[in-house]
């Protein structure tokens, strides 16, 4: 069975060799590097807490954002685990405070870095948070409100301003539906399919497999191509930052 993965970022997935698995979205080490130069080169804090969620994406992610930061001179003065289910952070928030923490970086997913943000702030914390891609969803306002002022996430540049898009997007929108997030890598995703199919003149997955790895393929994120672990080439990351219920990248 052949995979597609718009939006599994985990280094991992294509490391294993497998000849089936590709993706349209970038890697958390690629990611977590950016996060960590961006903190250093802009002077974001000094005293940094590092939490993660213990899965495979918000581990990954963090572990990525730290071995980078520690290359870089600078070392987070907490790290912290969480549980994804988690909703009361009072004591970690607590503790964060105690320390003066300028910045919580946090590998993990909108509901519990939402949750955190906001009793930080019912405590007095000003702490910038940071976190990824996973944030890039409009729940994480919902939760938090005028509480999420200022939250930083890393993400690709915002594929529904690309030339290669606006049909696609006007399409989308048409229906009252912005394709925000990982909407457009999907789209992507299904676009050089069944480029591949075409190419390949089947739908076996071996054959399509080949045909994926020749590329390149015509997409709504551009023109892409995959390298031999099945990863795509040049994946780029920018700073977004979330303010009055939107987010946007960072000098745009």
């Amino acid at each position: 069975m052949l995979q597609i993965s718009p939006a599994s970022t985990n280094p991992k997935l294509t490391e294993q060799g497998f000849k089936n698995v590709f993706r349209t979205c970038g890697r958390d080490d690629v990611q977590g590097i950016f996060a960590a130069n961006y903190v250093v080169d802009n002077k974001v804090a000094d005293k940094i807490a590092v939490l993660d969620d213990k899965s495979a994406y918000g581990k990954g992610l963090a572990d990525e954002f730290r071995k980078q930061l520690n290359k870089r001179g600078m070392k987070q003065v907490m790290d912290e685990t969480i549980n994804q289910g988690d909703k009361d952070f009072s004591a970690l928030v607590t503790k964060m405070k105690n320390e003066g923490i300028g910045l919580i970086y946090l590998g993990g997913y909108h509901t519990e870095a939402g949750l955190i943000v906001r009793q930080a702030r019912e405590q007095g914390l000003k702490a910038v948070l940071m976190s990824g891609d996973a944030l890039v969803d409009k729940q994480y306002w919902d939760i938090t409100g005028n509480t999420g002022e200022g939250t930083l996430m890393t993400f690709a540049p915002d594929p529904r301003k690309l030339d290669t898009a606006k049909d696609v997007v006007k399409e989308f929108e048409s229906t009252g539906y912005s394709p925000e997030g990982y909407t457009l890598y999907t789209y992507a995703a299904i676009q050089a399919y069944v480029d591949a199919v075409q190419k390949a003149g089947s739908t076996d997955a071996d054959k399509v497999a080949a045909a994926l790895e020749k590329g390149p393929f015509s997409t709504v994120l551009g023109s892409i191509s995959f390298n031999a672990k099945g990863d795509v080439t040049d994946p780029k990351y920018v700073m977004y930052k979330w303010h009055d219920g939107q987010y946007a990248e960072l000098g745009s």
